[in-house]
């Protein structure tokens, strides 16, 4: 009868429901991983970024321009991975579902900070390319960072207890999840990338900033 049918068994002895909501779940902390290692290197680089501007930017610039381009690659692939939770959640996909959205502050000013990030990069990369430097380039950068700023502090204070767990989290033997070696060499590559960028910055003829 078709009403005795029994769920197709694994070698392990689980059903195929069993071994793909464990997929599922494997999937979801694979991602909060990624994101969460990708989260702790941006962190870091950003305040030497930071530093740069406290040490004044005139006498920094190329350390500055340096580290803004090795930025690039590891934001984008951050806005990536958080893009891809956001579309596997609100498309129903039941374990991102299960594990739930991040708190309804943090929702709210996810787009903010994408949109910030995106005009900061942007226009500093206009700031420094362009020359004479454009007036909508030098207040623009500056104006986005400061609102960049203020969203990035909600969201970092926001995320920071769980960034240092997530980041650190393959290292330990608590809860292994497959794909260890992959998430490393995308982390890693994405660096590389970005210290080819940085490298390449270093030939160009930086405009003189601004007072």
């Amino acid at each position: 009868m078709a009403g005795n049918a029994k769920a197709p068994v694994s070698h392990d002895g689980d059903t195929e429901e069993e071994v793909t909501s464990e997929r599922g779940r494997d999937g979801v902390l694979a991602n909060e991983r990624l994101t969460g290692t990708l989260g702790a290197v941006l962190l870091v680089l950003f305040a030497v970024e930071g530093l740069t501007v406290v040490l004044h930017v005139r006498s920094t610039l190329p350390t500055h321009v340096f580290i803004g381009m090795l930025l690039i690659p590891p934001v984008v692939l951050k806005l990536g991975t958080t893009g891809y939770r956001f579309t596997r959640y609100y498309l129903g996909d039941p374990a991102y579902v299960d594990r739930g959205p991040p708190m309804w502050l943090l929702r709210l000013v996810g787009p903010f900070v994408v949109l910030t990030s995106a005009a900061v990069l942007a226009t500093g990369i206009a700031d420094t390319v362009l020359d004479p430097v454009p007036k909508w380039a030098d207040l623009g950068h500056k104006a986005s960072f400061v609102l960049w700023f203020g969203c990035m502090t909600i969201h970092v204070l926001g995320h920071l207890r769980n960034t240092s767990s997530l980041a650190t989290a393959d290292w330990r033997h608590d809860r292994p999840v497959p794909g260890r070696g992959r998430r490393v060499a995308i982390i890693g590559t994405t660096l590389c990338m970005g210290l080819l960028l940085g490298v390449w910055s270093m030939g160009w003829r930086l405009p003189t900033p601004r007072g």
